[in-house]
């Protein structure tokens, strides 16, 4: 999944012909001003199906005052920052209802912390994270789940998630990077179980188990 973020970053792309899109410009930079407007997928039957439909739908005439797909860019553009705006807008606010929540707990050990407000573990802050749990855990799942915590730490998920949650804020029109994001969370999850399980007999990963289903009971689908 980093490959694929790395890839959004990127300003430029690579042609492959073993890319369901080969071409490395798919769209030309130059469409919105095109007599012609087409795109260039490297795959012809694709190329053949949708060019006549974009080329009848947005292709402009001499008697338009403006080329109708500058129209249409210009309108996306818009609605793109709206919803950059909205995603990074919902982030913050979060953040400020966890820090409210977490404000009244109580020093464990270390960088550990009870807390009465919450119902599931997790960890808050980038330079100076923290880790948060409900103030009724009980003891013998209290080890397992700081195990599961502290394997987040150590494989620097409180950095990754949100530099992925930034990606997918810029990239929030795209079905497939939400595919991408969801698919991330989980394997960052099932990742961390496997590096903490994996010098565990039996019985203690059905503990482990027992003591992570716990504190997911009571959250919300």
């Amino acid at each position: 999944w980093g490959i694929v973020g790395l890839r959004l970053c990127l300003p430029f792309s690579f042609e492959s012909v073993l890319s369901l899109v080969p071409s490395a410009e798919t769209i030309p930079t130059n469409i919105t001003i095109s007599s012609n407007p087409q795109i260039d997928t490297g795959v012809d039957i694709v190329n053949n199906v949708v060019n006549p439909v974009i080329s009848n739908a947005v292709a402009p005439y001499p008697s338009y005052s403006v080329n109708p797909l500058m129209v249409l860019v210009s309108v996306a553009s818009y609605i793109w920052v709206i919803g950059l705006i909205l995603m990074v807008l919902y982030s913050f606010v979060s953040y400020i209802v966890l820090k409210k929540k977490v404000s009244a707990s109580v020093l464990y050990k270390d960088n550990i912390y009870y807390c009465d407000n919450i119902e599931t573990p997790f960890i808050l802050g980038i330079i100076k994270p923290k880790i948060y749990v409900p103030s009724g855990l009980n003891e013998e799942d209290l080890e397992f789940v700081l195990e599961h915590e502290k394997s987040h730490l150590k494989r620097k998920d409180h950095i990754i998630k949100p530099i992925s949650f930034l990606i997918l804020s810029v990239d929030w029109f795209n079905p497939a990077i939400w595919l991408w994001y969801i698919f991330l969370c989980r394997d960052i999850e099932s990742a961390c179980d496997e590096k903490v399980i994996k010098n565990y007999d039996t019985d203690t990963k059905k503990l482990y188990s027992t003591a992570l289903l716990n504190c997911s009971a009571n959250r919300r689908m």
